[in-house]
């Protein structure tokens, strides 16, 4: 079993996957002053028995990177996983400036479309693999280029979000995109096919900008997309209405027990339901309320 966990921060994102393996990742940081301290305690708790242990930055948006400086002094970053940038601000935040530390530093790994490294997705008779591959960026992709030079000129870092996917063997297969916009999803829609799914985290927080063209939708057909936490005003409902959905403004922390052919699903608002997931019966866990169970 893994355990994938969306932490509800508030027009943010943060994630961990436990890994079935001796792996830990952590993806992305939006701490405040009143979650730091308990996110980070069960960051520790959650990895303290993983040997391995990778946080990934999708990109360097503040609500993506907030506190990350907290995260690293309080828990050491020892794997930083983002694409090879040279994004800047003009108002340099402590998370930012500890971005780009670790982005410079030496424990920076560059991520791409098809990267293999131990143990992110390589495994031995040592340890299995954690089940993470990245599909996107093409480095040598014109649009993706022109992505990087704009968030070297200061500009919106959202186009430099990779994507990627954990996949548990015999099990449901996530897929993160970060905050890429639609128009560039548009420009870049036949460099890559993307595999099939269960579980879509919509990017850009489910946002009307960040719409995932219908080609892909129909490429992944996901059992289920995750809409993240924006503004009600901002977000695109409508354009996920042919499939089922879980809404984060809502259901607040979000919970997948991963297992073989099944998802166990929980979130912590107990007055959150929906009506496409089966019933099994199943106790509330992790300070949870059972949601119900997506069958593989």
């Amino acid at each position: 079993m893994s355990k994938v966990k969306s932490f509800s921060v508030d027009n943010g994102d943060m994630f961990y996957i436990k890994h079935n393996s001796d792996n830990f990742t952590t993806i992305d940081c939006c701490l405040t002053d009143d979650n730091k301290k308990e996110i980070i305690d069960e960051l520790k708790d959650e990895s303290s028995d993983k040997n391995i242990s990778r946080f990934i930055s999708t990109h360097p948006d503040e609500d993506h990177i907030q506190k990350l400086d907290y995260l690293d002094e309080n828990m050491p970053i020892n794997n930083f996983y983002c694409v090879k940038n040279k994004a800047t601000k003009d108002d340099e935040t402590d998370g930012f400036k500890r971005y780009k530390t670790l982005r410079d530093g030496d424990k920076a790994y560059y991520v791409s479309r098809g990267c293999s490294r131990k143990w992110m997705n390589q495994s031995n008779d040592e340890r299995g693999s954690s089940g993470i591959n990245f599909k996107w960026p093409k480095t040598e992709n014109s649009d993706f280029k022109d992505a990087l030079k704009e968030a070297k000129d200061g500009k919106s870092p959202n186009n430099i979000s990779p994507i990627f996917t954990y996949s548990l063997e015999g099990g449901a297969t996530i897929i993160w995109m970060g905050d890429l916009e639609n128009d560039f999803m548009e420009k870049i829609i036949d460099e890559i096919t993307l595999p099939s799914v269960n579980i879509l985290f919509a990017p850009h927080h489910g946002r009307k900008s960040g719409k995932v063209p219908k080609k892909w939708l129909d490429q992944m057909n996901p059992d289920i997309i995750v809409i993240g936490e924006a503004p009600s005003k901002n977000l695109d409902y409508a354009a996920y209405d042919d499939y089922n959905k879980i809404t984060q403004n809502s259901a607040k922390d979000i919970i997948l027990d991963c297992l073989e052919k099944k998802v166990n699903i929980y979130v912590s608002n107990d007055n959150y339901s929906v009506d496409f997931l089966d019933d099994e019966n199943l106790a509330d866990k992790y300070d949870c309320d059972y949601l119900g169970t997506l069958n593989l």
